[in-house]
């Protein structure tokens, strides 16, 4: 029997991500406060939110410093635009501070309100200059199977997640996918990292090719895969992906949606993966997720290809009523500031190996293919058998039913596509906090063990 508030969710809201016909019968977990890596439900129950929130929480809950800046910007100018060159402090001066961060040369700073405007801007940008140097064929875009980029139109045509796509209409023509880099799941027999790295790469030349390479505009990928498993690049990947866009004059944009402002103990998760990005997009934990605010970085390039389509076309025809909403940057200075005088990137830094430590462990539990991770995010794979590496069923739903045992033991965790789990707390998690997560996690995985023992579930048949 559904609460009160739970029925009256079920009859106005829309989830994002749901079932929504089971949801029906199950109802939503409502949430009422926070803190610290804590969050409660109606009830008054704690649970550890292991996920961040939705991979962005990076300050924990109830900073007060954060509401303080947004209550200030509120009651001073709650409200400004930057269209027709209007502008305010907050802006110019997140501008000024995420180009002296960024990881790629930056001459400017556009912003949007999330990571799918970002990276829809990204698309957007990448047509533009292309027209504007005269070469209107090259506009493909190249992503990977099980990368994430958003929802819109266009990214949802970048994300390479068969649920983005089916009864869609997606992707969109000019939108295509390499392979994915999860070693775990898609190496050959005997294959190392930097051997899959280096087919990985030898692949996506040979598509280049394919597709001619006047056609080809631009190569997105994340530093460590969010919504497609928490997956962790093989060796040397990134390197050998380098080389083939060089060849080809090929644009890359770094999704940093999820890894940029500490995720991975650097700044930007290119820093820690030795990428060298042309662009990047970053939303999330630029406000620790107490506002809506994404953006991208801007080249030399690029802007002077946007000065020259200005004189061409006479303005600028793109941006969004709250790209840059003062209330936004002010809460994205305070972040930033916190995350500078707390060193709370060094921190993470410091707090990883025990992190990565405690989800190795979780290798050896019965039921796990895999734990892998870099930083404060890890992902774990559900198997049926860990020396072919079987899965179950998909329908059998056993990695959301692992996360229904975790909120049952106080731990908000998230599944993901192939039966996998994904861990990425708040950066202010402590070292007591780390265990007692990861303690939880094990209890959930031993519960589903004992469901799946008890349901008679068997690994699918090798293919």
């Amino acid at each position: 029997m559904l609460s009160n508030r739970a029925a009256r969710d079920v009859e106005t809201l829309v989830h994002p991500y749901t079932n929504l016909a089971t949801f029906r019968e199950t109802g939503p977990l409502v949430l009422e406060r926070g803190h610290g890596v804590w969050v409660y439900d109606e009830a008054g129950r704690p649970y550890i939110e292991g996920m961040a929130g939705l991979w962005c929480t990076a300050l924990g809950y109830s900073n007060e410093e954060l509401v303080e800046a947004a209550s200030e910007q509120l009651s001073r100018l709650p409200f400004t635009h930057l269209f027709s060159g209007r502008s305010h402090d907050p802006a110019i001066e997140l501008a000024e501070t995420l180009k002296e961060l960024m990881p790629c040369p930056t001459s400017k700073v556009f912003f949007t309100s999330s990571g799918s405007e970002a990276n829809d801007t990204q698309v957007k940008l990448l047509w533009y200059l292309n027209n504007a140097l005269g070469r209107p064929r090259k506009k493909k875009i190249i992503s990977q199977i099980r990368g994430y980029h958003g929802v819109t139109v266009a990214t949802a045509s970048m994300t390479g997640l068969p649920a983005n796509h089916a009864d869609w209409d997606l992707p969109l023509p000019g939108f295509l996918h390499a392979g994915c880099p999860h070693h775990y799941r898609f190496a050959h027999e005997g294959e190392s990292e930097r051997d899959f790295s280096a087919r990985l790469a030898a692949e996506l030349d040979a598509l280049i090719q394919r597709e001619d390479p006047e056609t080809v505009a631009a190569f997105v990928a994340e530093p460590v895969m969010g919504a497609g498993g928490a997956i962790t690049p093989p060796e040397g990947y990134f390197e050998a992906i380098q080389a083939v866009l060089d060849r080809y004059d090929v644009r890359f944009i770094a999704d940093e949606v999820i890894c940029g402002f500490g995720r991975l103990g650097t700044w930007f998760g290119s820093q820690a993966l030795g990428m060298r990005p042309d662009t990047i997009s970053f939303a999330k934990a630029v406000t620790s997720g107490y506002m809506p605010l994404g953006g991208i970085s801007i080249d030399e390039p690029l802007y002077n290809a946007m000065l020259a389509e200005s004189r061409k076309i006479g303005t600028f025809g793109h941006g969004t009523t709250y790209s840059g909403h003062p209330v936004a940057c002010a809460v994205a200075l305070k972040t930033i500031a916190i995350y500078r005088r707390d060193g709370i990137i060094e921190g993470v830094a410091a707090k990883a190996p025990h992190f990565q430590a405690r989800l190795s462990a979780l290798a050896e539990h019965p039921i796990v293919g895999e734990a892998r991770g870099i930083g404060l995010i890890g992902g774990i794979e559900i198997v049926a058998d860990k020396t072919s590496r079987r899965q179950y069923d998909p329908k059998a739903g056993v990695a959301a039913r692992c996360v229904s045992f975790a909120q049952a033991e106080g731990l908000i965790v998230r599944f993901l596509a192939g039966d996998r789990l994904a861990v990425c707390p708040p950066l202010v998690i402590k070292p007591d906090e780390i265990d007692e997560l990861f303690d939880r996690l094990g209890r959930a995985l031993d519960r589903t063990a004992a469901w799946i023992a008890s349901e008679g579930l068997e690994a699918m048949p090798a293919a």
